[in-house]
């Protein structure tokens, strides 16, 4: 063929997908150029307000369906492969409906997540909450209770009723006692509401005075903040502990 004959349709595909390629490459939000050894794709929160602050602006963009979906991509999964450093540590609820990394908009590297049902505490939990500030510096906790639960409802039945649950389940009863009792005392037209409300309450104020945790919180380096997610809403509100400091 000479050099004015027409490419043949093979090579049109070729110069095609060429170009798509590089279309999307450059519209994609994930093809960020090779990071520079020890540079990270999202500078860390290092205090206490600085992190509170990153967490609810990811929960603004939650709520609105405006999100970006931060550190989830290769250059952030490399990163993160050989050190991990996350800016938040948070204890929240087993339900399916309540993921942190999502309500917060954040992602790999980004959060240490205990979950318990209903936010229950016990040593092995409570170290798990304090290694973050004790080994990394992570500057904020974030005890985060939710609407309907169901570990609360079936707490609150139990020990109003006088019927323990099955198995290993009566333990979070237990660890939910002192809640039920607040509750109980605050009265109101929803008890189960407020006994999930007063837990948080109870477990953020027990992990900001505990004998590790506190001197942290007193430096400021550290806070221990209380929050409530809505199932209906998709809004995370705090209930008590947000910094008020860098």
């Amino acid at each position: 063929m000479g050099g004015s004959e027409r490419p043949d349709r093979r090579t049109l595909l070729a110069g095609g997908l060429v170009v798509a390629s590089a279309a999307l490459t450059g519209c994609s939000s994930t093809s960020a150029a090779p990071l520079a050894a020890g540079t990270s794709p999202n500078a860390r929160p290092s205090t206490p307000t600085e992190a509170f602050a990153r967490l609810m602006d990811g929960n603004k963009r939650w709520v609105s369906g405006d999100l970006r979906h931060p550190d989830r991509d290769p250059n952030q999964r490399e990163f993160v492969a050989q050190k991990q450093e996350p800016f938040g540590a948070i204890l929240s609820c087993i339900d399916s409906r309540v993921p942190p990394e999502l309500l917060f908009d954040t992602g790999l590297g980004d959060l240490y997540v205990m979950r318990t049902g209903g936010e229950a505490i016990g040593p092995v939990v409570a170290g798990s909450v304090e290694y973050g500030p004790m080994t990394s510096g992570t500057p904020l906790i974030v005890v985060l209770g939710h609407q309907r639960c169901g570990a609360v409802a079936a707490a609150y039945k139990s020990i109003r009723d006088g019927k323990p649950l099955p198995g290993n389940l009566n333990a979070i009863a237990r660890a939910l006692r002192p809640a039920y009792e607040q509750a109980v005392r605050e009265g109101g037209s929803d008890p189960v509401e407020t006994m999930a409300r007063a837990q948080v309450k109870l477990t953020a104020a027990d992990l900001r005075s505990n004998q590790d945790l506190a001197p942290l919180v007193a430096k400021g380096t550290l806070a221990v903040a209380g929050a409530y997610y809505s199932l209906d809403t998709g809004k995370v509100e705090v209930l008590a502990g947000a910094p008020t400091r860098p």
